[in-house]
């Protein structure tokens, strides 16, 4: 990928994040997402079969491993297909990894302190995370205020329907989880992402 990533997540505006132990269903989760019209989507380290799921999912979509925190998974991920590396904490063997292999991380904080580390160590994404004990969109709003020029991508028990509150608020893109596709059939998962990706670019 590279059509810049940062330009396709702002574009659509939303990130899904898959979380699931099972492969196939990561795999069937991801073509539901795709065929709705994402591009670009998260996929957690839930267990060791999920690294044949982003190779899988890797061949139709751009794939972030997510949940990394360890330089054995990122550079297994990375092996497999991912193209992003995200974290919920930030440390700098990721830092290290990401620079070498020109993969780029998406580093995880949670206070204003921590997020300005994050970007003076030129680590292009910034996952501000958990947002919803933090605060919500408000919480957005004041982190970004003295700090305009962060890219953060809140993260952390988001709803479908709270992603045009937290672009409103400043945020490059939104992590939704499983929000987005939990008890509901691929039909519905594709509708919904068609639907929410159709009103955030109006």
């Amino acid at each position: 990928m590279n059509k810049n990533l940062i330009e396709v997540l702002a574009e659509e505006k939303i990130y899904p994040i898959i979380r699931n132990k099972n492969a196939q269903e990561v795999i069937d989760i991801s073509k539901a997402l795709v065929d709705g019209g994402i591009k670009v989507l998260e996929i957690n380290l839930e267990s060791p079969e999920i690294y044949g799921a982003i190779a899988e999912v890797s061949k139709f979509a751009t794939v972030c491993a997510g949940g990394v925190i360890t330089s054995l998974q990122a550079n297994s991920a990375i092996g497999v297909g991912a193209e992003i590396i995200s974290s919920p904490i930030f440390q700098s063997n990721l830092v290290k990894i990401s620079k070498d292999t020109h993969i780029p991380l998406m580093a995880g904080a949670t206070t204003p302190n921590e997020a300005y580390n994050v970007w003076k160590s030129r680590v292009p994404l910034i996952k501000l995370y958990p947002v919803f004990a933090l605060g919500g969109a408000a919480y957005v709003e004041n982190i970004l205020r003295p700090m305009p020029f962060l890219k953060v991508i809140p993260q952390g028990n988001v709803k479908l329907n709270e992603v045009k509150s937290y672009i409103k608020a400043g945020a490059l893109a939104v992590g939704v989880g499983r929000n987005f596709y939990e008890g509901h059939s691929f039909a519905e998962i594709k509708r919904r992402t068609a639907n929410i990706l159709k009103e955030l670019k109006g």
